[in-house]
């Protein structure tokens, strides 16, 4: 099922970790810790554990830039088998909130990633079809989804070689409300002849042809509208229902009649407290909701009425991502439990799990308390850290620098005694309590681990590469003093990693970079989630030479290009600059023979001090175990990506692997996005920029043909030409006519560029 594909073995002490986690996992261990220092081959030890247990895993990250990357080395890893990426799909999220001491009501806002729409869809489409995915995600997973079962019975999945007979297939798409006709058809219609099957769903510009056979489907195709030339072949599709929000009529039905309910419930409690101006309020807002929902099947914030919808008690969970694990295992697996969550970088995603639901009901609070939604809001809402670690039967703590909840853990679920230095952590990983206040006792990060026993290390690289060498510099001229470093960076053709305090003082850094002619960029967390990973790809390709960050330059970032890593502000207090912070982000430089640090301070701060003596601690055991087994070091090699590869994907709306591993289509076919973003070329570092905010346009790179999208090359004969402009021309006027105008635009404005071709 889980098949590794590798030119490399495992090396150094990679096996011995390997073995002992996969023994303690099999034993039925629920909790299981592995410390591997940056560049010990974490992802690849994860990756052999995933082959020999051959279960479903979800690994979890804590930023969508590293969850990315750890999804293409998968992706590499795992050809054959379903690697999905599931995090949040929005660029831009302004929640639902108001501020009582302001009397000031903040409407939701939101910007979708269309693209990360598609690669969530495909995440679940994979977990209901096939049972070899690995899904890499962030806290997004803790978040509501349908129950499996509705999402199940609200998609249609059509695949090459499915048992189907054409009326069962259209028996079907009429429960999903289409439309069967004769004639012409248009969005939302269906039509069966012979054994040819055509659909158009509501969200596409391009329908698809089902072609069915003796024994099934023999071939699915996506037709231009008008011609009904094919445009491209696909392995699987997932049909959506025909309007956008779809259940079952009683189910709805109950729904309002339950929201109702509460609603008089809520208007009275208001009343008896001689609140009107918040039982009037409520009463208007949910009155207007209950119509749109009547008229139109949904509502603007109609998640906070999923309880509702999702038949849940008051206070039972929501369904997540996780549901979607244990009914695939159960499925697939034979036993609910029969899946394995590997939390990345632990010692930062599980307080950002934890927190997750704090925050959500403090804002929730205040809507209800003041009259702006009924209190099933509060059940519209993520995990608790609780519910999370109940849910999870067993998972995996990754990290170089694990968290004191995560030993705690693993000492409760192997009966060990606590260590007094972990008595004022919280238990569970987080969902029980603590012993004590304050912390007892003294000692470092290694103190602590020398105390338990279980912990997996990893500490030698099968590289050899040995810990960056450190330097502290003082702040005085700090800037100037960086220049010169990156110049020499750049004539040996290395790169540059900077790590400030602040998004202001990241993009001035950046523009100073660039206006003495540095190839420079920032990266923090307002930056596109898919434009990180397009900045990071860049700075690989070199492209970028210096890239200015703040949080994102830190846990699990693999770029072995990188050989300096200067940190400003190194002495300063704080979460972004305390031993763990320092010690991720001096592992940076690790991936490259030549890896330097520099440190920006003034004084030495105590958890400098500490990260500076493990990071020469693991220094001298490096070296040691090279000398005794004669290695020398070499920076790591990894195959160079290419700027731009998800774009032809997100402009087909297709995403992951079909159960034979073909396409699969999974969304609408994106005809807003301009193909041009990705191939322009522009001139970085001369301090000249273009007049958009995206960052893609902000990245020189090597030419890539026009993508074509009705597949057809620019340097056709002009026969060919010809048959080309005119089936353009058709499907302009059929855009116009369906008042779409900005596509029809496209196409004239394709058509011009192929009559300028042959002229």
């Amino acid at each position: 099922m889980f098949r590794l594909t590798s030119d490399y073995a495992t090396a150094g002490d990679q096996q011995q970790a390997i073995d002992k986690l996969v023994d303690q996992i099999q034993s039925g261990q629920e909790r299981c810790v592995l410390l591997g220092v940056t560049g010990s081959g974490k992802t690849f030890a994860m990756a052999n554990i995933i082959q020999i247990l051959q279960m479903p895993t979800l690994i979890l990250s804590h930023n969508k830039t590293l969850a990315r990357q750890l999804w293409q080395e998968m992706s590499e890893l795992f050809p054959e088998n379903a690697v999905e990426y599931f995090v949040s799909y929005y660029d831009y999220y302004q929640p639902e909130a108001y501020l009582p001491k302001r009397d000031l009501y903040i409407d939701k806002e939101l910007q979708m990633n269309e693209r990360i729409e598609q690669e969530r869809f495909s995440t679940v489409a994979s977990l209901v079809s096939r049972p070899d995915v690995i899904a890499v995600g962030t806290v997004s997973t803790i978040y509501g989804l349908n129950p499996p079962e509705v999402f199940q019975d609200r998609h249609l999945q059509l695949h090459v070689g499915q048992k189907i007979q054409p009326r069962e297939a259209v028996a079907e798409l009429v429960e999903l409300q289409y439309r069967r006709v004769s004639g012409d058809l248009s969005r939302g219609d269906i039509r069966l002849r012979g054994e040819v099957l055509d659909i158009w769903m509501p969200s596409r510009d391009d329908p698809i042809r089902v072609r069915f056979g003796w024994d099934g489907v023999e071939r699915l195709q996506v037709c231009e509208a008008v011609s009904w030339e094919p445009l491209d072949d696909i392995e699987e599709a997932w049909i959506h229902p025909r309007e956008f929000y779809m259940t079952d009529e009683d189910r709805f039905a109950t729904a309002l009649e339950n929201i109702e309910e509460e609603l008089e419930e809520r208007a009275s409690w208001f009343e008896s407290k001689g609140r009107d101006l918040e039982a009037h309020r409520i009463e208007q807002r949910t009155k207007f909701d209950l119509e749109m929902l009547r008229e139109l099947g949904s509502c603007k914030g109609v998640e906070n009425y999923s309880r509702h919808f999702d038949g849940r008690d008051v206070g039972d969970r929501p369904y997540c991502l996780l549901d979607f694990f244990s009914t695939n295992a159960e499925s697939f697996q034979g036993d609910k439990n029969r899946y394995l969550v590997i939390m990345d970088e632990s010692h930062v995603t599980l307080p950002q799990v934890g927190g997750m639901y704090s925050g959500d009901l403090a804002r929730k609070k205040n809507l209800v308390e003041h009259g702006f939604r009924l209190p099933c809001a509060y059940d519209n809402r993520p995990l608790r850290i609780d519910e999370f670690q109940d849910l999870i039967p067993q998972m995996l703590y990754v990290s170089a620098t694990p968290g004191e909840r995560e030993f705690r853990h693993l000492a409760e679920v192997t009966g060990q005694e606590i260590p007094r230095q972990l008595l004022h952590v919280p238990s569970r990983g987080g969902a029980g309590t603590k012993d004590t206040e304050k912390r007892e006792g003294s000692g470092s990060i290694e103190t602590v681990i020398n105390s338990i026993d279980g912990i997996a290390q990893m500490e030698i690289r099968p590289t050899g590469l040995l810990d960056p060498n450190i330097e502290v510099r003082t702040t005085e001229g700090q800037v100037q003093d960086l220049l010169s470093e990156i110049n020499r960076r750049i004539e040996r053709d290395e790169r540059v990693l900077v790590t400030v305090l602040t998004i202001k003082f990241a993009e001035e850094v950046s523009e100073y970079l660039q206006e003495v002619g540095i190839k420079a960029h920032y990266l923090h967390s307002e930056i596109d989630t898919l434009e990180r990973s397009e900045i990071i790809k860049a700075l690989r390709l070199g492209h970028i030479d210096v890239i200015v960050g703040i949080n994102l330059l830190r846990e699990g970032l693999d770029i072995p290009e990188v050989s300096l890593v200067a940190i400003f502000d190194a002495a300063a207090q704080g979460f972004l600059r305390n031993e763990r912070s320092l010690l991720q982000t001096i592992g940076r430089a690790a991936r490259n023979s030549e890896g330097n640090v520099i440190l920006y301070a003034d004084t030495i701060s105590p958890a400098m001090e500490g990260a500076i003596r493990q990071t020469l601690e693991r220094r001298k055991r490096q070296q040691e175990h090279n000398e005794k087994h004669g290695i020398t070091p070499e920076t790591i090699r990894k195959s160079l990506p290419t700027l731009g590869e998800e774009s032809s994907d997100l402009l087909a709306g297709v995403a992951g692997k079909g159960v034979k591993g073909g396409r699969r289509l999974v969304a609408k076919k994106q005809g807003k996005k301009d193909i041009n973003t990705f191939v322009k070329k522009f001139d970085l570092g001369t301090g000249s920029w273009s007049s958009s905010d995206s960052v893609l346009e902000h990245i020189s790179q090597p030419e890539y043909d026009m993508f074509d999208a009705m597949g057809e090359s620019p340097d056709s004969e002009l026969d060919q030409n010809d048959r080309v402009i005119s089936r353009l021309e058709k499907e302009m006027k059929a855009a116009a006519s369906r008042l779409d105008f900005e596509r029809a635009a496209l196409i004239r404005d394709r058509i011009t560029e192929l009559r300028e071709a042959t002229n």
